[in-house]
């Protein structure tokens, strides 16, 4: 669909969104959230339901990643909704120029997408260039300036708000703190433009415990804000010691009052880790995992 026809589209049907359910917030209730990331649940639930059976629990947040000039995948969103979860939704602006964004360069793609998910109606959370205190992205340090990434975070809550997507949840999600990188402060764009904090953090040598990979950075948050926490990508690999470490996440989980966890649910070959960090692939690990769920939840 071009352009101009799609942004038609999307300003005819959000005067049909029903009003009860385009500003509807999300509960922001420690421990109400079990989420996961699988690949190819863009296309298909078959992958989600297959986690949600092995672990005993429908996840309540599925998430996607979401490629520069991608369109808001409503259909994946749709699916979500239609089994009780709720989409997150990570924008990923490789390659793109952030000094740009903030200066209004992408405003017709951002505003065409806004629409979009003003039209879904249902709970959506929404992240922007996640990760920013992380090497590993175009968008992250050092590569752009905090200042510049906080100017970008700005304008694109701005602009979805000004659009009426008042369905979006905004979820902050660094990564933890890493050695040499600015601090999480720098990358704080002000609790008016956030909903939700997120920390992205992986369990993945075997000194690693939940206290030692999140608690420097969630005790740096709480000097920043009180605003709901969610860990927004996390998951415990075999060299970490899976089936030991597991509980740990979810005694971390209620000792700081976290709103949950999303679990990235994938046999990774690339990457930093190179880690296989799916459940179903090690049985003692996902009944471990099982046994928490059920007592937790």
């Amino acid at each position: 669909m071009a352009a101009s026809a799609c942004l038609a589209a999307c300003l005819a049907s959000a005067a049909q969104v029903r009003p009860g359910l385009a500003g509807a917030a999300l509960p922001a209730r420690p421990g109400h959230y079990l989420g996961v990331f699988e690949p190819g649940s863009d296309q298909s639930w078959a992958p989600v339901q297959a986690f949600a059976s092995a672990v005993g629990h429908r996840p309540d947040i599925v998430l996607m990643y979401s490629s520069w000039y991608e369109v808001f995948h409503r259909a994946f969103a749709e699916r979500a909704a239609a089994h009780g979860a709720v989409p997150m939704i990570q924008l990923q602006p490789a390659g793109i120029s952030l000094a740009q964004i903030a200066a209004g360069g992408y405003d017709s793609y951002l505003r065409e997408y806004a629409l979009a998910v003003r039209s879904y109606g249902r709970p959506v959370i929404l992240s922007f260039a996640h990760e920013m205190n992380g090497t590993w992205y175009s968008w992250g340090y050092p590569h752009v300036s905090p200042a510049t990434w906080v100017a970008a975070w700005r304008h694109v809550v701005t602009l979805f708000r000004n659009s009426g997507a008042s369905n979006v949840t905004w979820l902050w999600a660094p990564n933890v703190t890493q050695p040499g990188a600015p601090s999480l402060s720098a990358y704080w764009p002000g609790a008016r433009y956030v909903t939700w904090v997120g920390l992205d953090g992986y369990l993945a040598n075997p000194a690693d415990t939940f206290s030692s990979v999140f608690g420097p950075s969630i005790a740096a948050i709480r000097r920043l804000t009180r605003q709901p926490l969610l860990i927004a990508e996390t998951a415990v690999g075999p060299m970490a010691g899976q089936v030991a470490k597991i509980p740990g996440i979810f005694a971390g989980m209620r000792e700081d009052q976290l709103l949950g966890i999303v679990w990235f649910d994938v046999a990774q070959q690339g990457g930093i880790y190179r880690q296989d960090w799916r459940l179903e692939d090690n049985p003692a690990a996902l009944a471990e995992f099982r046994a928490e769920v059920r007592q937790y939840w």
